[in-house]
């Protein structure tokens, strides 16, 4: 009995960690660098927004789809640009929308240090993704709010 018990425990705390909501990390543009720069086999899906953008949150459940489909070549990133002491509200607002996609809160504030290094032709506005294939260096950037079929059309320009 003793050891049913045990065992019982343990599949409670180990479940309540599977279903714990995701807590986002803070990090610095370095980091970020790093991520878009990495060699993969996967294409690599970076979505910037914030919570207080309207055509960011309307697109995020297409970014989730995208990301729940399993899809082995597709990683899904998405890169907020809320204030780093806002991280209670953003992971409010993700554990609220039930957003499982890998967030990270970028804490540089000084964007025009950094937006040209993810694309040139980025003037700053959000939504904005970017889709790399390191495999074949082709890499696309959209300034605007996606839909389904637009993401897949970017997905599909780079796989080749």
């Amino acid at each position: 009995m003793r050891m049913i018990r045990c065992v019982f425990t343990f599949l409670v705390l180990f479940g309540a960690q599977l279903c714990a909501a995701q807590e986002v990390r803070i990090i610095k543009f370095q980091e970020l660098e790093k991520i878009i720069h990495t060699e993969s086999s996967q294409i690599q899906v970076i979505n910037f927004w914030a919570t207080w953008c309207g055509p960011c949150v309307k697109e995020l459940p297409v970014f989730e789809k995208l990301n729940s489909q399993g899809r082995s070549d597709v990683k899904v990133t998405l890169i907020n640009l809320d204030f780093a002491d806002q991280l209670k509200k953003v992971n409010t607002f993700l554990e609220r929308k039930n957003v499982k996609s890998e967030t990270l809160l970028l804490d540089e504030i000084d964007y025009n240090s950094w937006i040209d290094k993810v694309d040139e032709s980025w003037g700053g506005a959000i939504p904005a993704t970017l889709v790399i294939n390191s495999r074949t260096g082709q890499r696309k950037f959209v300034e605007k709010e996606l839909t389904e079929a637009e993401l897949e059309n970017l997905i599909a320009d780079v796989y080749n």
